[in-house]
């Protein structure tokens, strides 16, 4: 069946493109911030390690509602470890983690840089009327940019 949703085919292919770089810059950041989860040392450990469960968390929650976008606008969500490896903007982190605050830095490098990826697709959502995509990318640059500013913060001395 055809979709008539009110946004053309090509449109609707442009966005699913960049809602699939945000899904794996969002993968990728999940699976970043698990891993030092699971790694973090030090004295800060608690802290750490209960603030990194949280991003977590709420980024796995997250990545239905882009992969379930995509699949709104007719596309096919990627979901393989090459597909995302493709197509994030996000480096692979260092088989040995680095040091707790290393883990601090990365993840607010992170976030900034899945900031910047929703960023990307306003003027082509704005184009396209679709606000559906507009609300979802505001919803998650809010996330990233205050999860970035709280992860500075721990870096100021």
């Amino acid at each position: 069946m055809s979709i008539n949703i009110g946004i053309s085919d090509s449109h609707r292919e442009q966005i699913a493109t960049g809602l699939g770089r945000l899904l794996a810059d969002s993968y990728t950041l999940y699976l970043t911030t698990h891993n030092f989860h699971w790694n973090v040392t030090g004295p800060m450990f608690n802290s750490l390690h209960t603030m990194f469960m949280d991003q977590y968390t709420e980024l796995w929650n997250s990545l239905d509602t882009i992969a379930e976008r995509i699949r709104s606008l007719g596309h096919y969500a990627p979901g393989s470890y090459s597909q995302f490896a493709e197509l994030t903007s996000l480096p692979d982190v260092p088989v040995v983690p680095p040091k707790a605050m290393e883990m601090v830095a990365t993840l607010a490098r992170g976030h900034e840089t899945a900031a910047r990826t929703a960023r990307e697709l306003f003027d082509l959502v704005g184009e396209a009327n679709d606000e559906a995509t507009a609300d979802l990318l505001t919803q998650r640059l809010a996330v990233h940019e205050q999860t970035a500013w709280m992860l500075r913060a721990l870096l100021e001395e």
